[in-house]
C-alpha cells in the first residue's frame, strides 16, 4: 500500500469521515482513470485500502448542522459534512480545499502541514 501524499497516513493512521466520502473518493478516482493518470486496477486498490482504513469510522450526518455551517461559511454542503464530523469528533479536518481552509481555520489543517507532523504515537 502506498502512503498518501505528504505522509498523512503516517502522521495519523486513524481516519473518520461522513459516509459521503465514498462518493467523493470514487469521483476523484474515476477522474484520474479517465484522464489516464491512474489505472483502473490501481483505482480499485486505492478504493479497497481506503474502505479498510475507514471501516467502523463512517458517520451519518444530520442536515441541520450541515446547512447552518454552509450558510455561515459559504462552503458547499458536501464540504460542511466533513467539517461537522471533525467538529463533533474534536479533531482537525485535513484538507487541500482552499475555501474550507479559509472558512474554518480553527478546525482545518492543510494536507502538507499535517503530513509534516511526526508520526502518531
Amino acid at each position: 500500500m502506498r502512503v498518501p501524499p505528504h505522509g498523512v497516513l503516517r502522521a495519523d493512521p486513524v481516519w473518520a469521515a461522513p459516509v459521503l466520502w465514498r462518493s467523493e473518493f470514487r469521483n476523484v478516482l474515476s477522474r484520474y482513470v479517465r484522464d489516464g493518470h491512474l489505472s483502473l486496477t490501481d483505482a480499485l486498490e486505492y478504493s479497497r485500502v481506503a474502505e479498510v482504513l475507514l471501516e467502523g469510522r463512517e458517520y451519518q450526518v444530520a442536515s441541520a448542522p450541515v446547512l447552518v455551517l454552509s450558510r455561515e461559511s459559504g462552503c458547499t454542503a458536501y464540504d460542511c459534512e466533513f467539517v461537522h464530523i471533525a467538529k463533533e469528533l474534536g479533531v482537525p479536518l485535513v484538507t487541500s480545499d482552499r475555501e474550507v481552509l479559509r472558512a474554518f481555520p480553527e478546525l482545518t489543517v492543510s494536507i502538507a502541514e499535517f503530513g509534516a507532523r511526526p508520526p502518531a504515537a
